[in-house]
């Protein structure tokens, strides 16, 4: 099984100290876990020193799986290269050398992950000709391609419709309950984490608030600590938990947030 575990995990832009002990008990492989917090709470800097791009105190603990094993999407993808998209889903999938030949199960891969995320009619496509929707899903196509067993995404719906939202975040459930794979989503919409994932990491200022099953962590109380809003959560019809924000947290409230 593949775990991932934070501790004491800490990272720092020059003199500027971004995360300070980012703590976490063993998040396991299967469904997806939601990273949640504000704006600048340090969720991009927590996802390139858990890929190693970024160098900091304390440990980043493995289990079932190698660094090598991880892939990291971050928010930005720069996609100008003159290349179809079946192109680049080739490149990305062989981005760790092997030659250039094409083995059928590697064919298989390509257009696996091109009918997963609903991309396969834009296979042909050159990469600047897309949208930013399409551009999205074929950076999360690139980022699947070679079945990681760790995956990092920074924001994957935030250029897509309300509909293929659904119909992605349903695909990487699909994709972490397959293989196992620990997949951590970094999203906004609190309504989304709620449907679509298990466990949820909450960040504030560069530090872990909790980490744990969606609904116990994501309550009024620690909603208003990371948003200053007061919310509350119901059951819609078909009895899935929607938030219902109501307005500005009390004032003590974002003061302490401050």
């Amino acid at each position: 099984m593949v775990s991932l575990a934070l501790d004491q995990v800490g990272a720092r832009y020059g003199r500027h100290q971004i995360l300070t002990g980012a703590t976490t008990p063993r998040i396991e492989g299967g469904s997806l876990t939601a990273l949640v917090g504000a704006n600048a709470a340090g969720k991009s800097t927590l996802f390139r020193r858990i890929a190693g791009q970024l160098g900091g105190s304390g440990a980043v603990r493995l289990t079932g799986a190698e660094q090598s094993d991880l892939r990291y999407m971050p928010q930005d993808t720069a996609m100008n290269a003159a290349l179809t998209v079946y192109e680049s889903v080739i490149l990305a999938l062989k981005q760790d050398g092997g030659g250039w030949r094409l083995s059928a199960a590697e064919l298989a891969a390509v257009d696996d992950v091109l009918h997963r995320f609903g991309v396969a009619h834009l296979a042909d496509r050159q990469l600047p000709e897309l949208s930013g929707g399409q551009r999205q899903a074929v950076s999360i196509a690139q980022t699947l391609v070679t079945r990681p067993k760790v995956v990092l995404m920074d924001e994957p719906t935030s250029a897509l419709d309300l509909y293929r939202q659904y119909e992605v975040l349903e695909a990487l459930r699909r994709y972490a309950q397959e293989t196992g794979a620990v997949v951590i989503l970094a999203l906004h919409d609190l309504n989304q984490v709620m449907r679509a994932c298990t466990t949820v990491m909450a960040l504030a200022g560069g530090r872990i608030l909790d980490t744990g099953p969606t609904l116990q962590v994501l309550t009024p109380d620690l909603i208003a600590r990371l948003y200053g809003i007061d919310s509350r959560v119901e059951r819609c019809s078909r009895g899935c938990p929607m938030m219902i924000v109501d307005g500005p947290a009390h004032p003590a409230t974002r003061e302490a947030i401050a």
